[in-house]
Formats: structure tokens, C-alpha cells, sequence
């Protein structure tokens, strides 16, 4: 059974590392665009990166609270 959720933790950082860096590089673009200093609300694709994300580090740090749970 931890075998399952060992698996699990190295997909989920992978896709969390994805994520964060495809997050970085929009912000980056969008601030050149848009000078950087005005708020902006996130749309689209950026929207759905964001949220995805947050989901991903949820689930990235419960797998790894369940994990300790399960080696003691």
C-alpha cells in the first residue's frame, strides 16, 4: 500500500514542478506586456494553471503527511 502513495509523491512533484514553472514563465510575460505594476485578474489557461497549482501542493502535502503516517 505505501508503494502506491511513494509513486504517487514522485508524480505529484513532478507535476507540481511542471505547473509552477509554466506559472513563472506566464507572470513573467504579462508583467513585460503589461508594465508589471498594474493587478490584472488571471483568465483562461492562466486561471486554470493557477488553480491547478494550489490543488497539486494540497495534494502533494497530504500524500506527504500520509506517508510519515504510514512508516511509523
Amino acid at each position: 500500500m505505501q508503494h502506491i502513495f511513494e509513486i504517487a509523491q514522485i508524480i505529484l512533484s513532478a507535476l507540481l514542478t511542471i505547473f509552477v514553472l509554466v506559472q513563472s514563465r506566464e507572470g513573467g510575460l504579462s508583467s513585460a506586456v503589461s508594465g508589471g505594476t498594474a493587478y490584472r485578474s488571471k483568465r483562461g489557461l492562466e486561471k486554470v494553471v493557477f488553480i491547478g497549482t494550489i490543488v497539486l501542493g494540497v495534494l502533494f502535502a497530504l500524500n506527504s503527511l500520509w506517508l510519515i503516517y504510514l512508516s511509523k
